[in-house]
């Protein structure tokens, strides 16, 4: 049971092992992007693509669904980047359902385990595959593989590391749970002032805070690069209509100054800088609404007296 890339690898590396699926189970296809065409998901590109049975339920307690999943008869349910399941399905298979995180549970239970760990500026994070049970993503651990955080690493990067972690992951686990030979834990009880959440990714959650540090502006950057990245508006003196732009990438830098914060600093024709508390973000990527992505020096050719520009945090 998945929808995303990050499912598929899973899929893949348990048909590639000799893995039988009774059955893949994904979201509706739903309209997307720019044009909002209907998209399938990965996963049912992929369940297609090796012809493996399919089922996109709007509503996962559908009897219609529930009587499909009796007649897959599968032995274990495994869930990578899908739905809080009812309790009627999780219980369903003989040798339970378990779900690939990627985090070091207890740390990071939520949507965007990914995202969290970079803008909190971690150094570590990793996979972990658990049990499901009533409470989302608190279920008896499996196992776990930890892995060290590069300094500059974004979301993009880490996605694609963790998934092919998580898929070897999840070909132990089911390698485990077939011999007989699985010992599950419970979550380790950490404080609540300790522990860290992982909810969903909103505007809200994108928008930089250019009162910020170098440090906490450059971690937001990188733990939504590429997609779906932190955003600006870029204003005019004059009180003209702003522009949105998306920060792709960016450094940070360290350096005293008395600059406003949002503030631009243009060296030569390449290089590109924006104040904040105690520094400035070098944006080497940017996309300003409604072009395509591009560099700094592509951005600053077509720019005219920035001294009459900012970058705000207020929309």
């Amino acid at each position: 049971m998945g929808t995303p890339g990050f499912a598929v690898a899973p899929l893949k590396a348990l048909t590639d092992g000799g893995y039988t699926i009774a059955g893949v189970v994904t979201a509706p296809d739903r309209p997307a992007g720019r044009g909002q065409q209907v998209q399938m998901p990965a996963v049912k590109t992929f369940a297609i693509a090796n012809g493996l049975p399919l089922a996109q339920p709007e509503r996962l307690c559908d009897e219609k669904f529930l009587q499909q999943l009796r007649l897959w008869n599968a032995g274990i349910f495994v869930v990578v980047a899908f739905r809080m399941l009812p309790e009627e399905v999780f219980t369903m298979p003989p040798h339970g359902t378990f779900n690939l995180h990627a985090s070091l549970l207890p740390q990071y239970r939520g949507a965007a385990p990914i995202n969290r760990a970079l803008m909190n500026g971690e150094k570590e994070t990793g996979v972990t595959t658990f049990f499901i049970d009533k409470k989302m993503d608190a279920g008896q651990i499996i196992f776990s593989e930890a892995t060290a955080i590069a300094a500059n690493e974004n979301a993009g990067q880490l996605h694609d590391r963790l998934m092919h972690m998580g898929a070897a992951l999840v070909v132990k686990t089911v390698e485990a749970i077939t011999g007989g030979c699985v010992r599950p834990t419970p979550q380790l009880l950490v404080p609540a002032a300790l522990l860290k959440d992982a909810p969903k990714i909103t505007k809200e959650t994108r928008t930089i805070d250019w009162q910020q540090s170098p440090e906490t502006i450059h971690n937001l950057v990188r733990g939504l690069s590429p997609h779906p990245a932190a955003l600006s508006e870029l204003r005019h003196s004059s009180g003209a209509p702003a522009t949105l732009v998306k920060i792709i990438a960016a450094e940070a830098e360290t350096a005293p100054h008395a600059l406003t914060p949002g503030a631009l600093c243009i060296e030569g024709k390449n290089i590109l800088k924006v104040a904040c508390r105690n520094g400035f973000i070098r944006i080497n990527e940017l996309q300003p609404a409604g072009k395509q992505a591009m560099t700094a020096a592509q951005f600053l050719a077509g720019f005219r007296r920035p001294e009459e520009y900012k970058f705000t945090s207020d929309f």
